[in-house]
């Protein structure tokens, strides 16, 4: 417990770390690009969240598994650069397609801030974060992924103030990822080779994690998309609104993420005692997580959406209301996928209910916007998650008691 404990508090503060910084930015950006141009740069910033997901291509789900159960750094280094040679490939089809996509549903003024914003957060997905969970060092994620983020995005702030210039943050946060990146090569896999010199093992390495980026693509691919939908079939001011929740939505999944991180290399970890107790705190910990997020997000919301957007706009209670239930069953879910059912090699089965359940939400998001109800819209992304926890419940609820049948604890 004292283990967890560190860890959670490790993986709990950091990327709440990261959560501040933009926060106290978002007025500044706000400020910059006025009321029309908050929906397409935070457009942008969806799409650019999407793009860092397909370049992760599962790793963030295989990756911390795979190093926890690592037999040495030789090993974890062979891990980590194999991952390199795949994300490098994947960044010649996704970083153009992330542009053309940011610009299309982009307002015509704010279409080169859109993709400007999302090449830099698309880059994130290059990080080694889940390497640092995979061996459970808060401090490892701190040097290279939180820090340098947090330094880029203080250092933007006086920056935008005096040039009402939106490209030097998105500038200072790409040479700030790179540096970090070529910082952690240098101790972690130094000598080894990041270009994919033999293309046929890159893709076959492609192929072999397609089922586990299937997951995340899927999910994200209704995760992403209320924004972009919102933006390019609603009024301004409705996009707008929307906007403003879904950023703070995705701010709150800071906590989700610093939770799941705590508790996935503790329950899986090699020679681990009393699985199924540590299963059921991770469990437990995230469904609460989950309703008080869900509570304080419904309920200050709408002012805190007012303050961090210099008053341009404000997010309605409903909004924030179907973000929340959204919030409560990603939560929920988390510690079923990432801890039980992945570990357990059930990728067909989570990709399946992962891709029903976005066609689902997909589906709705488009219609509701077609219609012009912005709410709608949000009401599709939390019925996406409701789909995907409901079907995933019962066979994590199947492997969880199989734990607690060999956990000497529970006899």
């Amino acid at each position: 417990m004292k283990t967890v404990l560190l860890r959670l508090t490790g993986f709990a503060i950091l990327p709440l770390l990261s959560l501040i910084t933009p926060l106290l930015l978002l007025p500044v950006i706000a400020s910059v690009v006025g009321a029309e141009g908050i929906s397409s740069v935070i457009s942008g910033q969806a799409i650019g969240t999407f793009a860092a997901t397909i370049l992760l291509w599962g790793w963030n789900v295989d990756g911390p598994v795979a190093i926890a159960r690592a037999a040495g750094s030789h090993e974890r280094s062979e891990i980590y650069l194999r991952s390199m040679r795949t994300r490098l490939l994947l960044m010649i089809l996704v970083m153009p397609s992330a542009g053309i996509v940011a610009a299309a549903v982009a307002v015509p003024g704010f279409r080169y801030e859109a993709v400007a914003m999302s090449w830099a957060v698309a880059l994130a997905g290059l990080s080694p974060a889940w390497f640092c969970i995979g061996v459970g060092q808060p401090r490892l994620l701190a040097l290279y992924d939180t820090v340098p983020r947090f330094v880029a995005t203080a250092a933007a702030a006086p920056v935008l103030l005096l040039t009402h210039q939106l490209w030097y943050y998105t500038i200072l946060l790409a040479v700030a990822t790179v540096l970090a990146l070529v910082g952690f090569h240098r101790r972690y896999s130094a000598g080894g080779q990041w270009l994919p010199a033999d293309l046929r093992e890159s893709l076959g390495q492609l192929k072999t994690q397609a089922k586990t980026a299937g997951i995340s693509l899927a999910g994200n691919a209704y995760a992403s998309t209320p924004a972009p939908i919102a933006t390019a079939t609603t009024a301004p001011q409705a996009s707008g609104s929307l906007a403003t929740a879904d950023t703070l939505y995705r701010f709150g999944l800071f906590t989700v993420v610093a939770l799941g991180n705590a508790f996935q290399g503790w329950t899986i970890e090699r020679g681990a005692t009393n699985p199924a107790r540590r299963h059921l705190a991770a469990i437990w910990a995230h469904a609460g997580l989950g309703v008080l997020g869900a509570l304080i997000l419904t309920a200050l919301g709408p002012f805190a959406s007012s303050l961090l957007f210099a008053g341009k706009l404000q997010a309605s209670t409903e909004l924030c209301a179907y973000y929340g239930l959204a919030f409560v069953f990603l939560s929920a879910s988390t510690p079923f996928i990432r801890n039980l059912l992945i570990p357990a090699g059930r990728q067909s089965q989570v990709l399946r209910w992962t891709l029903i359940s976005a066609v689902v939400g997909v589906a709705t998001m488009i219609y509701a916007g077609a219609n012009g109800n912005a709410p709608g819209i949000a009401l599709g992304m939390a019925l996406s998650e409701a789909v995907l926890f409901v079907a995933l419940l019962i066979p994590g609820l199947k492997l969880l008691r199989r734990e607690r049948a060999s956990d000497h604890v529970f006899e």
